[in-house]
């Protein structure tokens, strides 16, 4: 039976961390530790000098082990297969995120990022996504079939299986895209307003992106956009 560790980057009461270790449970035994409130664009930040606070949590799926943490989700790897775990897990699942881990975005997800700390401590690393609109019908339809595809992959050091599932109907749903490659896109035209004029010549911004729906064959934000699942793997920037 393998030893599972799940974390997320929503917080640990999210709908997608619960439904993610259910579906695990099948896979063996699960240990969940996750950020105690959202830390969602963290990437793969750590915490050097100020301490992390790790507490019990109660959770809504029977044999599951939870525990609550105040850093970052990738101290929540850290300190879940380091300490908190009795023995070293088998297998990292990092998700089931709230909005799409695809293109240029997945150098800001947290997600993608606990994913990879998973890996550099030598654990078989797997990060799920889905669209906002809250139709889970395909990620549910297909979540336990690709965790055990991805389970028994071979990965490389510094390397994470990347699912993605399409914000659309079951129905609508396509299939499965494999060994998507990641798109050189990104999900929003970077910029920033001014939302308040401060004293001595201050300006307050807030981030404004807009939304791009740039399509491309073959790549994970392409096969998102076409009602595809997106299964693919993701090297880290230094490997």
């Amino acid at each position: 039976m393998k030893k599972i560790l799940i974390t997320n980057d929503d917080g640990i009461m999210a709908k997608g961390i619960i439904r993610l270790a259910e579906a695990a449970k099948e896979f063996g035994e699960v240990w969940i530790v996750a950020p105690e409130t959202q830390r969602s664009a963290t990437s793969h930040s750590i915490t050097l000098r100020h301490h992390i606070d790790v507490y019990p949590h109660d959770f809504p799926v029977d044999g599951v082990r939870a525990f609550s943490c105040s850093g970052t989700p990738a101290d929540c790897v850290r300190v879940g297969s380091l300490n908190v775990m009795p023995y070293k897990p088998d297998v990292l699942l990092s998700g089931i995120n709230f909005g799409y881990n695809v293109a240029t975005d997945i150098q800001y997800s947290a997600t993608a990022g606990a994913a990879f700390e998973g890996s550099f401590q030598g654990l078989h690393s797997i990060a799920l996504s889905e669209g906002i609109s809250g139709i889970h019908e395909v990620t549910d339809a297909y979540l336990k079939e690709l965790l055990g595809e991805a389970i028994d992959m071979k990965l490389g050091y510094g390397e994470i299986v990347n699912i993605n599932f399409p914000d659309c109907p079951l129905s609508e749903c396509k299939g499965i895209i494999r060994d998507t490659a990641v798109s050189v896109n990104s999900f929003y035209t970077d910029r920033y307003k001014v939302i308040e004029e401060l004293d001595n010549g201050g300006k307050r911004y807030m981030v404004d992106g807009i939304h791009r729906r740039v399509h491309e064959q073959g790549t994970d934000y392409g096969a998102v956009l076409d009602n595809y699942i997106s299964f693919g793997t993701v090297n880290n920037i230094g490997t």
